[in-house]
Formats: structure tokens, sequence, C-alpha cells
């Protein structure tokens, strides 16, 4: 059988730079860094982490630029509807029923969102009042967060007996409903932030101590804490050193589930009646004062209602770009 001969020139050189070969064509990342790649890549929790910063900075400038103050009566101003200087718009125009409420005042008198039932500016208050619910909610789930990361490391790191008897606490605390607990604070202190926190403090760390422990239990058999365990490190070390910082990301994303849930616990008490006394304004207490005029003057519920809806939604979907962005298996 005949075989043919290809000549030399039917051959081409290739010029291979090793270089280029070797060069690793994504950057090298570190969890983090990977973790707010991801988090950017996801606009629905960029846009909700950039609407809570909006609220959270006019909630803490609400005590310089509040229009008024929030807590001055004047009953010649009771229930004036929305007014925006220069803005003739149905519902901004200070029109209500085909009557206008501002006939016989001075052009400089007029309230953006209205007023209350006791001549209330409504802006101030709800500047005022998402900067009470937004600080009982930080202040509430940092006692969440502490008593609950110590409980879980704790249990899950000594095991045997004593996470045992550990359980058995979470299970009976898990029993009690907290409205319960919200009652039994009352009795003890004078109805207020004090008391609202406490309950929440009390008995919104068990979900946390629970994922904490399920993720330290399977930490403690990794290899690089028997290698610190091996060399004599403390059991307070290791904690702080390796299992907390592998821990973040379970504690990051459950702390932006705690928080909007804090918020809202804190409204349905003072929407019931036994959260903030008057005449502390917050979003429940808002909630509360609005349904009293809901048929006739739907603006006072309108307006707190947005603003616990926005904080709801955007807390929600931070949380859950969070969760995705931390989740190695995503493929964002």
């Amino acid at each position: 059988m005949a075989t043919s001969k290809l000549s030399p020139d039917a051959f081409k050189h290739v010029k291979v730079d090793a270089a280029e070969q070797e060069r690793i064509a994504t950057p090298a990342l570190t969890f983090t860094q990977d973790a707010i790649r991801r988090l950017k890549k996801n606009k629905a929790a960029v846009v909700s982490l950039w609407v809570l910063i909006i609220i959270a900075v006019i909630s803490i400038l609400s005590f310089w630029i509040s229009p008024s103050n929030p807590n001055k009566q004047n009953l010649n101003y009771s229930n004036l509807p929305p007014k925006w200087p220069g803005i003739d718009l149905p519902g901004l125009n200070g029109y209500l029923n085909g009557q206008n409420k501002y006939a016989g005042m001075s052009k400089n008198v007029y309230f953006l969102l209205g007023t209350d039932y006791l001549g209330r500016d409504l802006l101030s208050r709800i500047m005022v009042g998402t900067r009470v619910s937004l600080f009982i909610g930080i202040v509430a789930t940092f006692f969440d967060l502490t008593i609950g990361v110590c409980y879980g490391i704790v249990s899950g790191w000594r095991g045997g007996m004593t996470d045992t008897l550990m359980q058995r606490v979470i299970e009976i605390i898990s029993s009690v409903p907290n409205l319960v607990v919200v009652i039994l604070m009352l009795l003890v202190f004078k109805p207020g932030m004090t008391s609202i926190i406490l309950a929440i403090a009390l008995t919104g760390w068990v979900t946390m101590a629970r994922l904490i422990r399920a993720q330290t239990l399977q930490l403690k058999d990794q290899e690089f804490v028997l290698a610190a365990r091996t060399l004599g490190e403390s059991s307070v070390k290791i904690a702080f050193k390796h299992l907390i910082p592998n821990l973040s990301s379970t504690i990051i994303i459950q702390t932006m589930f705690t928080i909007p849930t804090a918020i809202f616990f804190e409204a349905f008490l003072s929407y019931i009646g036994i959260g903030l006394p008057a005449p502390t304004a917050s979003l429940g207490t808002l909630l509360s004062d609005g349904q009293k005029n809901l048929q006739v003057l739907p603006y006072q519920l309108l307006y707190p209602a947005i603003v616990i809806v926005i904080l709801m939604l955007a807390f929600n979907l931070l949380a859950d770009g969070l969760r995705d962005a931390f989740d190695p298996r995503s493929e964002h």
C-alpha cells in the first residue's frame, strides 16, 4: 500500500506563549470579595441596600431636618390634607372632598403629608417614628445576635449532655408565645421601648442559636479546627479565630431577617395598644392612629403603611441577596 508523503511546507509552526497559557483568566478573590461580587450582580438587593441607607440617613437626620416638632399639638391644624406649594394635583393641593381645607390660612402654612387629629405634622412623625422603629429593631437584633451566637457555639462545641440540656431550654422558650412574654414585661416594666426590646431579646435569639449550633457541629470536626486543638489553642480562641469567621455568612443573613421581624413585631404591639405609649411616635402608633380615620382621611394610614412596606420589602430582598451571595453553590 502506497503512503503519501507530506512536504515540510504542509506544517505550520505555531508559537506558544507559555506566560499566556499560565495566566489565570479570572482574578483571585477571597470568599468575602466573591460574595460582594455576587451581591452586586443582584440588582434588587443593591437597590434595597440603597433604599435602606437613604431611609436610615433621613431618620437619623430627622433630629435636625424635621419640618416641625412631631409632638407639637395645634387643634387649628387638625386633620389637614397634604399640600405641596405650587402643585395643583389631586391629593397634594390641600383639597378634601372638594373643599380647600387651607382656606383662610397663611400661604406659609402647609403640610406635605398633612396632619393628624391633633394637628401634628405627619411627615415629622413618620420621620421620627421610622427612627424609633429602626432603633428598636437594631437594638433588639443586637441582643439576638449576641445571645444566639454565643449560645449556639457553646451548645454545638461542647456537645453531649451540655448540648442536650441547652436544647431543652430552647424548646421551653420556643413554647412560650412572644405576646405572653411582652405582657409579662409590661407587668415588670413600664410600657415603652425597654419592655419591647427585652421581650424581643428574650425570645428572638432562639432561631439564631439553632442555626449557629448546627453550623458549629459541622465545623468542629473540620481539619483546621482539629489542627488548632492539636496546637493547644483554647476554646475561646478557636471560637473567635476559626468558628465565627466561618459562621459570618449565617450570622449576617439571619440578622438581616431578624431586623424586619423585630420592626414588624414592635409595629404590631403598638398597633394593638400595648406598645409605645403616647405621644411617642413609631410606625405602629402611626398606623394605629391612622386606622381610626381610614374611611374619611385615608392618607393618615396610607403614608406610614407605605414606609413599613418599603422597609419590610427592602430588608427581605437584601437578605435574599446576601443568602445567594454567600452560597458558594450559587451560579451567579
